[in-house]
């Protein structure tokens, strides 16, 4: 057992239940496997299109390399892979699976909308991802937390100019909720979005709950500085107490 699931361990009788004591004045979510079960069904229809395409891709491969990215990051890292200019086949191809993502909608990664609930009331909250607002709050409706985090909800794309691994987006979150970043813990999954948490200066919780995340995925966030890694949403709670 880790130090940090045995830290968690210990101190899970210590909660009330249906209740998270936090230490922090704010909390700061990824989105994209942290409460949502996006990641691995995304980079698999990436790898099942580079693979397609001529370019031998699995889903870890994909994970590995394009996880967190948005934007010009994302395509530049998708070329750098496979060596030349995307074809315009991989944004329809993109295109029809976030088109039936939306339609569908993603479940939650387990434990992530009891955890969200079992909050304080009064703690500041915002959702700071790589994503798009649109495809945040269908996701956030699906899973059934719509009221959660209000209006803080904050992606790389619509709301800085410098998104993940840059430290400009949860510096953003954090200066909207009124509290100084060193004051915030931060809940990541993503190598690229744990970069960016750890570079703001907040506590950072490696979250490694979703499916996406392989047997090294631990060690990958340990060694990128975070402060602490959870396997569950359980173990979270204890790091924030």
């Amino acid at each position: 057992m880790t130090s940090d699931a045995r830290f968690a361990e210990e101190h899970r009788s210590d909660r009330s239940p249906g209740s998270i004591d936090c230490k922090f004045d704010a909390l700061l979510f990824d989105f994209d496997g942290v409460l949502i079960e996006s990641e691995y069904a995304g980079n698999r229809q990436i790898a099942d299109y580079l693979t397609g395409i001529g370019h031998p891709t699995s889903p870890e491969e994909s994970m590995a390399h394009f996880m967190g990215l948005a934007g010009p990051d994302f395509h530049a890292a998708i070329e750098r892979w496979i060596g030349g200019p995307i074809p315009d086949s991989f944004h329809a191809a993109r295109r029809i699976e976030d088109e039936r993502a939306m339609r569908e909608g993603v479940g939650e990664v387990a434990g992530a909308v009891a955890f969200v609930r079992s909050l304080p009331s009064a703690l500041p909250k915002a959702i700071v991802s790589s994503s798009g607002t649109a495809w945040i709050r269908r996701h956030l409706d699906h899973i059934g937390l719509a009221d959660a985090f209000g209006d803080h909800i904050y992606s790389g794309r619509e709301h800085v100019e410098r998104g993940k691994p840059a430290p400009d987006l949860y510096m953003f979150g954090a200066a909207r909720l009124n509290v100084a970043i060193e004051r915030c813990a931060i809940i990541e999954d993503s190598p690229v979005g744990a970069t960016s948490a750890v570079a703001s200066g907040a506590f950072v919780i490696g979250l490694v709950a979703g499916r996406h995340c392989g047997p090294d995925h631990f060690d990958r966030l340990r060694a990128i500085g975070v402060a602490a890694v959870a396997t569950d949403f359980e173990e979270a709670a204890c790091l924030l107490a």
